[in-house]
This record gives C-alpha cells, structure tokens and sequence, in this order.
C-alpha cells in the first residue's frame, strides 16, 4: 500500500491529490460504484443531525451545574465560546471544499498541508479525546440514569455497570452499518431536541430572580472563574467537526459539510444559553452546584405538583446521551480507521466487515472507556469523575483545532488561494481568530491538565517512532541518508577560511 493514498474498500476509482507546496500525495476518491454510493449515506438532514447530535448530549445536562460554580458570568463565557465554536464550524467547511472527500478531517487536513508527523499527531490527538470525550459524556449519562431510576448513592461498581451499557449500545449500533447509526441519530436528536426547546423557552416563564447566584461565583479572582466555564463550556461544543471527520460519508461534502456545521452549530449555540441560564434561573445557585443532574431540579421546579416531571427529563437525558454516544462511537471509529489505511495506526484499525465497518476500531474505541471509567470510579465519585474527563478532552482537541487553523491559514497566505479581496481577508479572519481561539483555551484550562495532556501525547509519539519504522523498512516512508559519523560536511566557504588559516 503506498503511504500517500487512502485506499477505500469500497471504491474502484481513486484520483490522488497532490499538495504542491510539500510534494505529498493524498487520495481524494470517486465513489463511483454502487457500494461506494451506498456507503455515502448521510446527506443534509442526516450530517446535521450528527453534528447536533455531537454537540448536544448529556453535556448540556450537567453542563449548568459546572458552570453555576463559576458564577453568572460563566453565560458570558458560554455566549463567547459559541462564537468560536461557530468560526471553527466555518473554517472546517472551508477546508472540506479544498479536501472533499478526506477521510479523518482534522487529521486529513494537518497531513494534507503539513505531512506525515503533523498528521499523525493531530489523528493521535483527536483520537484520544474522542474515546475520553465518551468516557464523560456516559458519566454525566450516569447522573442520569441513577436519577431515573431513582438510585441513592450507588457504589463505583454499580455506576460503573451503567456506564458500560451507556458505551456499548451505541457501539452495537455501529457495528450494524451507518444506516442504521444515521436513522437511530436522526430519532434521538429530534426527541431530545424539543424538550430541551421547551425549557429554554418555556421554562422562562418560571424563572425566579432570587435563584442566580453571583457573578463570580469561583471563590477567586475573574479569571479562576473564566477557567472553570471554558472548559466545560468548550467540552459541550466539541462536535463542530463532526461532518467534517465523516466526509467520506456525507453525501456532496464540499458543499453539505460545511452548511451541516454551520446549522448544526448555530441551533446547539442558541439552545445552550437559553437552557442553561433558564436552569440558572429556576434551581436555587446552592441546591444546583450540588446535583449532576440540575434538569431533574429544574423540571421539578417548574411542575411540582407532578411527580413525573423529574422521570421525564431523566429519560430524555438518558436519550439525548445514547445518541451523542452513537454519533461519538462513528467518529472514533472513523478517525482511527483512516490512519489506519495510511499506515499510520496500527493496521487492525483499518479491518472492515462486509459492510465497510471498522468493527476493530469500533471494539477498541468502545473497549478504553470501558477501562477508564473503571479507574475512575474506583478512584472518585460524583462530578469530579465528569470535571476531570472534561478538561483531558479539552486540551487535547485544542491541539487538532489549533492546527487544522493553522494549516488553514498557510494555505491563504501562501497565494495559492485563487480568489482575493474581501473574501480572502474574511477568510483570513476566520482562521487567525480560530487560531488565538485554539490557544487561549488550551492557556484557560490551567497547567495541570495540559501537564497530564502532555503525557498522553509523548505516548503517542513514542508509537509513531515504531510506525514509521515499520513503514521506512517496508518502503512505505523515505529514509533519512545518514553519512558516516566521521565525516563533517564543510560548507564552501568555511572550507576558503580554514584553508587561509592554514
């Protein structure tokens, strides 16, 4: 296999790409068979049901206790976060028009502009957040199903077994095909989409002044308190990308990624705030810096003579997470897979069912949070389980976002980029705020989660040495000509000064 084309199972027609900057080759594939067509099963609706469906899972129901904590202003926050999340969403679009049928997005589009090294750690990267990105939203699932079932105190184990059902369902889901992913992601957005609708306009009407706390709320100055909602709010918009890591499977990328990111973005953006400053407004500040699961409160509040109304939201969180769930376990997948197919993933990853599902990445994806909730729960309880699987996600998407802005932002400034005026300085401005954006929440997220970050992503490193060895002796990935250690190629004219010193 050459280490420049993205071969795919399903197509029998494939026309390399070839960035001139850098020399590298990549594959942009005709989907020419009806297999192929077959496999490019999401098209408008469905991509932006799976970014919806990303971005608005169980995070959005604890999200309004983390944010309580610091404050009022952490609205603010939210409010600013989604103005980023929205020039991303712009910016990942515009890198899908230029590479439509990538397969890994973020991780396509670093090894497009950059190389083999960059790709790899963008993939490496963002594959680590999507399976830890799991692991927290299944512990805020947790919070909920404990409330729907009414279930006190459960012990670690207990919750633990939760979780596990709130990790594989969706991971049997996959493995059934992505038709069957599409139409379940497609039922899930739209039953957790309006009752969410409901309490950020309805539940208005019920809101009490007296219940919003301070406006920092931290403990410490204004900035400890930003720190605290940009996290969690950035963890709730993770998903902005979502079509654009599933190109290859959206039907007319160049076009529906980027409408699929915007919409998708825009409806989550505005449904976060209202909800979350109606919850603000309707569970007293203590009361809800207290619970992981505020919606209960909040409907509670709003029908207190009905004692179903707390049941009601639980289910519907329940809901909302397996369908984020579901929409995660395809990304996970797909991210892994690609490398994969470019010899840059352990070879397993790529193995595909008759279907052209990636059942191993699937088990594997679905396998590591198994295992960290496991630790987790055996270590901690409550949310700080969700806060501390927040902040690892946070940081390592930052590092793909950061560079996918970046590679962006070569490309319209090297003048390979036709058009100019003012659709370029817009596009200019798209991607440097994208950039500052990347950088001031990795900085926001405080030192010791971008420590643990760190570690993760020198692992990484140390399996990419063994990849690209592996592919240098198969003669996939040129070799460095090294001399001999003796000998010191002397430039010319240093050759002239010695020889004059002599």
């Amino acid at each position: 296999m050459s280490p420049t084309t993205v071969p795919d199972p399903k197509s029998t027609d494939q026309k390399p790409l070839t960035n001139s900057e850098s020399g590298t080759t990549h594959s942009a594939v005709k989907n020419t068979s009806p297999d192929a067509r077959k496999a490019n099963a999401l098209g408008l609706t469905s991509a932006t049901g799976l970014v919806v469906g990303s971005i608005v899972g169980t995070g959005v129901f604890t999200m309004p206790a983390v944010l309580a904590g610091a404050g009022t202003m952490s609205i603010i926050v939210l409010a600013v976060i989604a103005v980023g999340a929205m020039l991303l969403a712009a910016m990942f679009g515009q890198l899908t028009k230029r590479i439509p049928n990538s397969d890994g997005g973020l991780y396509a589009f670093a090894r497009y502009e950059y190389g083999d090294f960059a790709g790899y750690l963008v993939g490496w990267c963002y594959w680590i957040q999507t399976w830890a990105g799991n692991a927290a939203i299944v512990a805020s699932w947790v919070f909920y199903v404990d409330a729907l079932f009414g279930l006190e105190n459960p012990s670690g184990l207990t919750n633990w077994g939760i979780a596990l059902v709130g990790l594989w369902v969706p991971a049997i889901i996959n493995l059934a095909g992505v038709r069957q992913m599409s139409w379940f992601q497609n039922i899930t957005v739209v039953l957790k989409f309006l009752p969410l609708l409901f309490i950020g306009v309805i539940g208005w009407f019920f809101v009490q002044q007296g219940n919003f706390g301070e406006f920092n709320a931290s403990g410490g100055n204004l900035y400890s308190g930003i720190g605290i909602a940009a996290g969690v709010a950035l963890f709730s918009f993770i998903g902005v990308e979502a079509a654009a890591v599933t190109a290859k499977r959206v039907k007319n990328p160049r076009v529906n990624v980027g409408r699929a990111s915007l919409i998708g973005t825009a409806a989550s953006a505005l449904l976060y705030v209202l909800v979350t400053a109606a919850v603000m407004g309707l569970v007293p500040h203590d009361t809800l810096i207290g619970t992981g699961a505020p919606f209960v409160d909040a409907f509670e509040a709003m029908f207190s003579q009905n004692g179903w109304a707390g049941t009601f939201i639980a289910a519907i969180a329940v809901i909302s997470g397996i369908g984020a769930l579901n929409g995660w376990t395809l990304i996970v997948t797909e991210t892994s897979r690609a490398m994969a197919q470019d010899d840059m993933f352990p070879r397993p990853f790529a193995w595909t069912d008759r279907n052209g599902t990636a059942w191993f990445g699937i088990l594997i994806g679905t396998a590591l949070p198994s295992i960290l909730m496991l630790w987790r729960y055996t270590s901690t309880s409550g949310l700080t389980v969700f806060t501390y699987l927040v902040n690892l996600t946070v940081v390592t998407v930052a590092i793909p976002y950061f560079i996918s802005a970046i590679a962006q932002l070569t490309y319209l400034v090297s003048r390979r980029r036709p058009v100019q005026g003012w659709r370029l300085a817009r596009d200019l401005a798209v991607a440097g705020t994208s950039v500052l954006f990347s950088m001031w929440v990795t900085f926001a997220a405080g030192y010791q989660v971008v420590y643990q970050a760190l570690v993760v992503i020198l692992g990484g490193l140390v399996l990419y040495a063994f990849l690209n060895a592996r592919r240098q002796r198969l003669g996939e990935a040129p070799e460095p000509v090294d001399g001999p250690p003796h000998v010191i190629d002397v430039k010319p004219h240093e050759r002239t000064e010695q020889h004059g010193r002599q």
